[in-house]
């Protein structure tokens, strides 16, 4: 491998588009010929066919995966003076589902998988606890056995937050389906991502699904005749056309990030670059390669100044967010969460990146 230097951007969204270029056009352009754009043939589709994937009976799209989290809690009907179970670390939308709601977030710290840990969740849990909510970071879901069994136990609504984990399973069970309902975010940069904001929750329950699609349509079935209080939550029909081609090459993609972070892990060798652990019984479908060093900012430049481009998830915990200092948390309340937030560093993982570039980022790694 030369030494060469060369640029690696941490993802480049044309390539993944030039991946299926003439597919994604081809299903703009029906969108945008068909005359219809909001509450269409192509949304319904799509709804069909996620549902079908997930193996539920239901889906219902929406325009972002924070509406999915926050009407989500709002069709279970969890508001005010209720208690949400959240992890610590993980991106604030997933908060912003509870409160928008009027609720109150307990935080949970992070396992050493830098996911939700389930085995300190019931210390938690009180008389006004009324939801865990789980969020399935970087492409694995999180220990859903553990927590379901919790959920049955003190009776408590399970919400998944499936975001970055299209297609990730637990014990062979794809992330989303253990519980009352999950919700996907469709951001771009998602395993399964559309060209704009779109997100969906999906559920087995009938009551459920439908108090969903009154919400998200101003709480009408039919125009001007409101049931309930809604908003406008609806996934535009372009958006839900270029999904259905991504759905089409979801485990594709997922393969083909599990073969580049498998590169990774084989690869990088150097004592001061920490790879966190992965479940056992996980399929992990790698949204992002999260890796922990010590001095990150060092790190990151070193990285730059080679041509390699990096992000860092998430660096203010929602714990220690400004706009939850009411809630009186410190850093140190959760000390792997912390640590994370201080630590991590995501490499470049995407559909479209060459082997040559996963390899180039190895090779600088590995002189750091």
């Amino acid at each position: 491998m030369s030494r060469e230097k060369r640029i690696v951007e941490s993802v480049v969204l044309k390539k993944t588009f030039d991946l299926h270029k003439a597919e994604y056009e081809e299903a703009a352009l029906r969108a945008l010929n068909s005359g219809w754009y909001i509450l269409g043939k192509e949304m319904e589709e799509f709804e069909e066919k996620f549902a079908a994937y997930m193996g539920v009976k239901h889906c219902v799209a929406l325009n972002s995966g924070t509406d999915a989290l926050i009407l989500a809690f709002r069709a279970l009907g969890i508001g005010p003076g209720d208690e949400v179970i959240v992890p610590a670390g993980a991106y604030i939308a997933s908060v912003i589902g509870v409160t928008e709601n009027s609720a109150i977030p307990v935080f949970v710290d992070m396992d050493d998988c830098m996911e939700i840990d389930a085995d300190i969740i019931e210390a938690k849990i009180t008389d006004r606890t009324k939801a865990i909510l789980p969020v399935h970071l970087f492409g694995q879901c999180s220990r859903m056995d553990k927590i379901a069994e919790l959920a049955k136990k003190y009776n408590l609504k399970l919400i998944e937050d499936c975001a970055q984990c299209h297609g990730s399973t637990y014990n062979g069970k794809l992330a989303g389906t253990f519980g009352d309902i999950g919700c996907s975010s469709f951001y771009p940069t998602k395993p399964l991502g559309a060209l704009g904001d779109a997100g969906a929750v999906i559920t087995n329950d009938d009551e459920l699904a439908e108090k969903v699609r009154l919400l998200r349509n101003y709480g009408s079935k039919v125009k001007y005749h409101n049931e309930i209080n809604g908003i406008n939550s609806r996934m535009d029909e372009v958006q839900a056309a270029v999904l259905k081609v991504g759905l089409k090459y979801l485990d594709k993609g997922n393969e083909e990030r599990r073969r580049q972070a498998q590169m990774y892990m084989d690869g990088i060798k150097n004592p001061k670059v920490a790879i966190p652990a992965v479940y056992k019984k996980v399929y992990h479908v790698y949204h992002l390669f999260p890796v922990l060093t010590k001095d990150r900012d060092g790190f990151q430049n070193y990285l730059y100044e080679n041509g390699i481009r990096t992000q860092v998830h998430y660096p203010i915990p929602p714990y220690v967010a400004e706009c939850y200092s009411e809630l009186g948390y410190q850093w140190s309340d959760f000390p792997n969460a912390e640590k994370f937030a201080k630590q991590e560093v995501s490499l470049p993982i995407y559909c479209g990146m060459s082997d040559e570039e996963i390899q180039y980022v190895i090779d600088a790694i590995n002189r750091y």
